[in-house]
């Protein structure tokens, strides 16, 4: 890996069962397509097997993209210590063994490079990022961004500065946000409504929207909950655009138009980089910016 000013860097994005990694171009700040490699990874598996996943998806991007690099970004799920390089994932039935390791050190050894040129980053930000710099929120100064799957991430982007403010975790109804904006939340309410237990969650639920009333009304409730969750921080935050993210943003088409009436200050948009964006965002940690925080909580 080359020490000079970076013109490419290996990037991954870290799923619950995948990983996707390729090599930015750090001037058009595009993602070689030749580079784009998936892998599946065993996240309940050992240590072993799940490095082993991440290094062989990283050591075919750099052969098939035929770049040199100049350092390692990952987009990474927390919680992890992204500046030291450490998982503390536990209790999330995904990547337990991994659990206070030096995720930073064994890349360096499996790949040869320094430690100085590896880099992480939290998933929803490096998502949301990637949107601000190219995708959805490219032609504007102030980003809201939220990622809607497994979990509910959140980041806001300033000047294209952008930094995680992890709505997740506010007090919501009788719990904390994340248990109503994410997979489980929809899981969870079809079955206290039906009796029945969706096996393909979001997905799922939409195939059968077009007949089911319950589905429908559980999609409008999912929109209102989160209009009335989010017109805190729009108020706060000012954007000028939100942007959604996530495996849910494909089921919009039956909470949108509801979220767009509730809240209607602020433009809504679907994000458009698809898996490219958290390895654009990613990419980004090695440009000359600082996360930001704006959120006073």
């Amino acid at each position: 890996m080359s020490g000079l000013q970076p013109l490419h860097i290996l990037v991954a994005d870290i799923g619950g069962s995948h990983v996707t990694a390729g090599i930015c171009n750090m001037q058009s700040r595009a993602i070689a397509p030749e580079s784009i490699t998936r892998a599946e990874v065993m996240s309940k598996g050992s240590a072993d097997d799940i490095l082993s996943a991440w290094t062989g998806a990283l050591k075919s991007a750099l052969k098939n993209g035929a770049s040199e690099v100049s350092g390692l970004s990952i987009a990474m799920p927390g919680p992890f210590d992204y500046q030291n390089g450490i998982s503390y994932i536990k209790g999330l039935d995904k990547y337990e063994s991994l659990y206070g390791m030096d995720i930073k050190r064994h890349l360096a050894d499996s790949l040869k490079i320094d430690t100085q040129t590896i880099k992480f980053r939290n998933d929803a930000e490096s998502t949301i990022a990637g949107e601000a710099l190219e995708g959805a929120g490219k032609n504007h100064r102030s980003v809201l961004g939220i990622t809607l799957g497994t979990g509910f991430g959140s980041a806001f982007s300033l000047n294209k500065v952008t930094g995680d403010i992890n709505l997740g975790s506010d007090p919501y109804q009788e719990s904390i946000a994340d248990d109503y904006f994410s997979t489980r939340w929809f899981i969870k309410r079809y079955h206290d409504l039906t009796g029945i237990k969706l096996t393909g969650g979001v997905k799922e639920l939409s195939a059968i929207a077009g007949k089911s009333a319950e589905a429908r009304g559980i999609f409008k409730e999912y929109a209102n909950n989160m209009a009335d969750f989010l017109a805190k921080p729009v108020k706060q935050l000012n954007p000028e655009v939100l942007i959604i993210c996530g495996n849910i943003a494909k089921a919009s088409r039956f909470f949108l138009p509801y979220l767009e009436e509730r809240l209607n200050t602020t433009t809504i948009k679907l994000a458009q980089l698809d898996e490219n964006a958290p390895l654009i965002g990613a990419a980004a940690m090695f440009e000359d910016t600082a996360p930001i925080n704006p959120v006073n909580k």
